[in-house]
């Protein structure tokens, strides 16, 4: 579940490079988080590298489900990409490559 949300994040990274500055979901890092924290209760929950030195962040309320992805560009602008219910952490064990599954 993790991995895809990167995935989706990552390509979400390529429409919000150049547009950054017309998206009016955009402000300054920490007002994101702020926000995310105070008005849906959202900590990070995963954080990793996307294209062009941006980082790719989840946010979720583990209680109430609700979850953001958000994108930092090096200039410290935050994006919103995407949000949605019902998330979860999942930990799943990888299945090594080649072997088919049972």
């Amino acid at each position: 579940m993790k991995e895809l949300l990167f995935i989706a994040a990552g390509l979400a990274c390529l429409a919000a490079s150049g547009a950054e500055a017309q998206n009016r979901n955009c402000a300054d890092r920490a007002k994101v988080v702020a926000r995310l924290a105070d008005g849906y209760g959202e900590s990070r929950q995963a954080i990793g590298l996307g294209a062009n030195n941006q980082v790719v962040e989840t946010f979720a309320n583990l209680e109430s489900g609700t979850w953001t992805v958000t994108v930092t560009a090096p200039n410290g602008i935050t994006c919103l990409v995407a949000s949605g219910k019902a998330f979860e952490l999942v930990e799943e064990t990888l299945i090594p490559a080649g072997e088919k599954d049972a």
